[in-house]
């Protein structure tokens, strides 16, 4: 290709290791490609070498990259810095290393757009830019510095960055994972709008296959640094034809069959370390049509269709449907087995916290202001089922979980276990209580003490909260341990040894250490591969069934939630917009809120078009929470001075177990949602 992106036959290696083999890709200006696979497969190390921008140690052994005819690998440092400077962009997952602390965001943002003479920069287009990725108020996130905004307010000024000035080349790996689905429904439609017709080509690398399908034009799959398929989008997910990428596609939940539904189908199995592979197919011992001749010889890449690339000794076999590529389906346990069968119950919970001061208002001795992060929240955990809590980022969502665990203070309400009162902080809390309920994090990283083994990690709240004797330790760890579907062999590792899906595994694992009856469980499988995610979700529907122990499960993928939940809650600036059983929240009618987050669900599906148009702007600050309903600053369905004056009733379905707290009456909503039905037809 003359113009855009082309790579042929990149190996990149680190060491004396390869850790990409011999990888061809071509990305044409106004096109965006798809990288997908696991964390391991190799997907940010082609993005980087396609940038010339491999991390120390790492280094292109051979093949060829150009941009518009250029050739990257020729290029001196005088050269690159201007490649960099003018003519490719860069969006990475973590957003903060990537700003400059001691520098305005207007300023960074000013040098995207002219990197030589920043302050001629236009402003308008600045502002317009930064409206247009979901941040209100554009001059007042100028003149902030970076550590001032959130996480997902610096991903979103980064990715204004990227998009100012028409590069050439935007790479942009997993730019929205850490994005609530409204926000990340925006900003995909914003790079498509920016790229399609244009002369920027887009390499877009992700896990999440629902955004892939939202963006990409084609697609393609890396598996333990080996292309193993690539194809137009509309065929790979359609006709897919290698057996991982069925199983990547298998491993997503689907919204629309929420929950009671066969198990997901994880892949079993690991990625090999770089290094490992034999020279048969590397994906051969996870495969489960693999023949003896696949694991003694390495399969090339091949046509199977127009565009349509597959590296695989059965594609023939597999296209003709002689054989299926799918996983086979997990086994279902028995149901419940445990005497447990605990609710926690929340009431009027109402919490408040201080927000940073300004120098000046310091100074002269003005009071913080409050920011309501709960208002009067009402919720019930069912005994022996899962509740779900979605919302966006500053609904509440972990300041309940965390109230709930006592690990914040509210400033009124009450939560019960059963009928068992909960000290409102942790400290005041008896040993039985804190054995009783439970909490996983979000992040495994920061829950696991990097030093210690996980056999200490598990034998603290055994020998603690348990009362395990300590000669019977060892073995209460290693049944721990199996019951995560981990070998006793892990509690002599440090979790630096162990995957991401692993170290979520002990972190459930150390919940589960004191017998919990009620489980509170923030964001778990957020960052998560597909097949880690379907395997970690799994597992806690199997423990839930094993031992009866009630689950508060939090997230920003209603998939994910509506697969796991019997029942959902949605929360919004702190309050309880609409709750219910989950059948009852994937049809109408929903609270116009409920009706955006669904809408925004990115499907793992091309032909899935967006039902509505995606949700604007911000929720207001916690600190001016709107008098009427907190909604309506946003709401496309407002109805006018009662929304933003009146608070609005709750609405009650006819069986008393579905609530919406909206204006609009349960019939109308339902009329004028009835083409949002999302319930699986029978």
């Amino acid at each position: 290709m003359s113009a855009g992106l082309s790579l042929r036959d990149v190996t990149v290696a680190y060491g004396d290791v390869d850790v990409l083999h011999a990888a061809s890709l071509d990305v044409a200006p106004g096109e965006t490609v798809g990288l997908v696979g696991e964390s391991g497969s190799g997907k940010s190390t082609l993005a980087l070498a396609a940038l010339r921008a491999l991390p120390p140690g790492g280094v292109v052994r051979r093949g060829r990259i150009t941009l518009g005819g250029d050739d990257l690998r020729a290029m001196d440092a005088a050269s690159l810095r201007a490649l960099w400077r003018h003519r490719v962009r860069f969006v990475p997952q973590d957003p903060l290393p990537s700003m400059n602390p001691a520098l305005p965001v207007g300023v960074q943002v000013a040098e995207a757009l002219d990197p030589l003479q920043p302050r001629r920069a236009d402003v308008r287009e600045i502002d317009a830019m930064l409206d247009a990725v979901g941040l209100p108020d554009p001059e007042r996130v100028r003149r902030r510095y970076p550590f001032e905004l959130s996480g997902g307010q610096q991903q979103r000024v980064l990715i204004a960055m990227a998009l100012l000035g028409r590069p050439d080349l935007l790479v942009m790996d997993e730019p929205t994972t850490n994005l609530d689905v409204t926000t990340e429904a925006a900003i995909l439609e914003l790079v498509r709008e920016r790229v399609r017709g244009g002369t920027t080509a887009v390499l877009y690398v992700s896990h999440s296959l629902g955004v892939v399908a939202a963006l990409c034009d084609r697609v393609e799959v890396l598996y333990a640094g080996y292309g193993v398929e690539r194809a137009p989008v509309d065929d790979l997910y359609h006709r897919p034809v290698h057996p991982y990428t069925v199983g990547l596609l298998d491993a997503v939940p689907d919204l629309a069959r929420g929950k009671g539904h066969a198990p997901l189908r994880p892949i079993p199995g690991r990625l090999p370390d770089p290094g490992e592979t034999d020279g048969g197919c590397v994906f051969a011992p996870r495969c489960p049509v693999a023949e003896p001749t696949c694991r003694t010889t390495s399969p090339p890449l091949a046509a199977v269709a127009p565009g349509h690339d597959v590296a695989c000794l059965r594609a023939d076999a597999i296209r003709a449907g002689d054989v299926s590529p799918r996983q086979p389906a997990p086994d279902v346990p028995d149901g419940p087995t445990s005497p447990h069968g605990t609710s926690l119950h929340a009431e009027g919970l109402t919490a408040t916290f201080a927000a940073r001061a300004r120098l000046v208002d310091r100074l002269r001795g003005r009071a913080r202001p409050r920011l309501q992060a709960l208002r009067g929240v009402n919720l019930h955990v069912p005994a022996g089922r899962t509740l779900g809590l979605v919302g966006e980022s500053g609904s509440g969502k972990s300041t309940f979980a965390r109230a709930a665990v006592g690990l914040e203070t509210p400033d009124a309400g009450t939560v019960t276990l059963d009928r068992t009162p909960l000290p409102a902080r942790l400290r005041d809390r008896p040993r039985d209580l804190l054995a009783r309920l439970q909490m996983v994090f979000q992040s495994s990283d920061e829950a696991l003490h990097p030093l210690r083994t996980v056999g200490a990690t598990l034998r603290r709240p055994l020998r603690r909260l348990a009362g395990v004797p300590p000669a019977d330790l060892d073995a209460a760890v290693a049944d721990l341990l199996a019951s995560v579907a981990l070998t006793p062999d892990y509690a002599e590792r440090t979790p630096p040894e162990l995957s991401g899906g692993e170290r979520q595994r002990v972190a459930i694992a150390r919940a589960f250490a004191s017998d919990p009856e009620v489980l509170l469980l923030d964001e778990s499988v957020s960052g998560l591969d597909v097949s880690v995610q379907a395997s970690v979700l799994n597992l806690l529907d199997d423990l839930q069934r094993a031992r009866g122990a009630s689950y508060l499960f939090i997230g920003h993928d209603l998939a994910v939630v509506a697969h796991l939940a019997d029942e959902v809650a949605v929360l919004y600036l702190g309050a309880v917009a609409e709750a219910g059983p989950t059948d009852a929240l994937l049809a109408p009618p929903f609270h116009p809120y409920t009706e955006a987050l669904l809408a925004s669900v990115p499907r793992p599906d091309p032909d899935a078009t967006p039902a509505r148009p995606p949700l604007e702007g911000d929720l207001p600050s916690p600190q001016d929470v709107p008098a009427g309903c907190p909604f309506a600053t946003r709401c496309p369905r407002v109805l006018g001075p009662v929304c933003h004056d009146e608070r609005p009733p709750e609405r009650w379905s006819d069986d008393g177990l579905h609530r919406i707290r909206c204006h609009i009456p349960r019939a109308d909503l339902a009329a004028e949602q009835a083409d949002l039905d999302l319930r699986e037809a029978p």
